[in-house]
Order: structure tokens, then sequence, then C-alpha cells
């Protein structure tokens, strides 16, 4: 009986001092278990990613490509073709931000089982290249916590969205706090601009922190 009740506390002692660990990383840093599993999610959407950037757009596309007359309408229409190809959880380019070390494959969808492999585009919201908004969402303590750091970015900074087709560099106008409910940050808007939203503040979904850059320059890839 005593070993059983030494045995026990034994258990009991490592699983609070696991347990500490993990509150203190997640407090520190970010929370150690989901971020492994959102590793592991953004390597696969990493391939997939890579596979979509060697493939190109289809055949029937690129005979429209060919023919339309300007860099301007030709990313248009590889846009909002990539966005009906698209289904929740589909790889749709990759968002990098070196300001605060940001590099991950944003994924079509903002439900919680996308936002648990990497950032998520918003559904309702434009592809890079359509026009208007790009709205983006990210955790910032779990499953990889690719926005912890999202309230350092300063106007100025550098924002870029990698797609398939081409290339976009954003710069942040400004950030805001704002209630959950401001649902007018993801409208459309007469410019091309990025949002990025997240809860605020660290721990907590009080608040949004909303981050707006603006469209700085755009890059086709296609036929590259």
């Amino acid at each position: 009986m005593r070993r059983a009740l030494r045995a026990l506390a034994n258990v009991l002692i490592v699983a609070g001092v696991l347990l500490l660990a993990d509150g203190v990383t997640t407090l520190l840093w970010k929370e150690p278990i989901s971020s492994l599993y959102a590793r592991v999610q953004q390597d696969r959407l990493d391939d997939r990613l890579a596979e979509l950037e060697r493939s190109g757009p289809p055949a029937s596309e690129r005979r429209v490509l060919a023919r339309l007359p300007d860099e301007r309408r030709r990313l248009r229409f590889a846009a909002r073709a990539a966005k009906r190809r698209l289904e929740e959880g589909d790889p749709v380019g990759r968002l990098r931000a070196g300001a605060i070390g940001l590099d991950e494959v944003v994924v079509h969808g903002t439900g919680g089982a996308e936002l648990r492999k990497g950032p998520g585009q918003y559904a309702e919201t434009s592809l890079p290249g359509a026009g208007g908004t790009v709205a983006i969402a990210g955790h910032r303590t779990t499953y990889g916590a690719p926005f912890r750091d999202v309230d350092d970015l300063e106007p100025g900074a550098r924002i870029e969205l990698a797609m398939p087709y081409g290339r976009f560099t954003y710069r942040v106008e400004r950030t805001r706090i704002l209630a959950p409910t401001a649902t007018w940050v993801i409208r459309r808007v007469a410019y091309d601009r990025l949002v990025l939203t997240a809860c605020h503040p660290l721990y907590s979904a009080a608040e949004r922190i909303v981050v707006f850059a603006r469209l700085e320059r755009s890059t086709p890839t296609f036929g590259s």
C-alpha cells in the first residue's frame, strides 16, 4: 500500500511539474503541444503549396491569361480563378513579416480546424490581386502562435504575401484595438489592402487587434 501511495504521489508530482512547465512556456513563448501539431501541419501545407507553385495554372487558364492585355487584369483573373478552386483548409499562400519573424503558410478559412493549421484567410474576402480587402486571422498563444507579436508591427513595416501566381508587398498603415463585433474591418474597400486580426490582449479574447496595411507592389509569377 505504501509503495502504491508513493508511486501515486510521484506521478502526481511529475504531472504537476509538467503542467507548471506548460503554463510557464505558454506565458513566456507559446503553448508547446499545440505548437508541435501546428508545425507538422505547416510542413504538410508547405509541400502542397510548393506543388501548386510548380504546376502553375491549368492550361485553360493559361490560354486566357495569354490573351489579357495588361498585368493588372492578368493578376485579377488568376486570383479569382485560384479562389474558385479553394476548399477550407487548403493552402493559399505564404505570409511573411520580417519585423516580427513571421513566415507561415496561410490556409483558406477561419474555423477552428483551419486556424489550428496556421493563419486563416477569411473566405468572404478577396485573394491578393483581385482587389479590395484580403483579411487573415491567426492565434497568438496556441497552435504555433503565428500572430503572437502582431502588436509589434509598426507603421511602415513590410508584409509580404507570396501566392502561386504572384508576389504582393504591403506596408502597415495603422493598428487598432476593437471589439470582436467590429466585422467592418474585413469589408471590401476601394483600394487593395491587407488586414490581420487576432485576439487581444494575450491570453484573452475580450478584444481584437487589427493591423491595416496597403498594397505597395505586386508582381506576377505565372509564366516565369
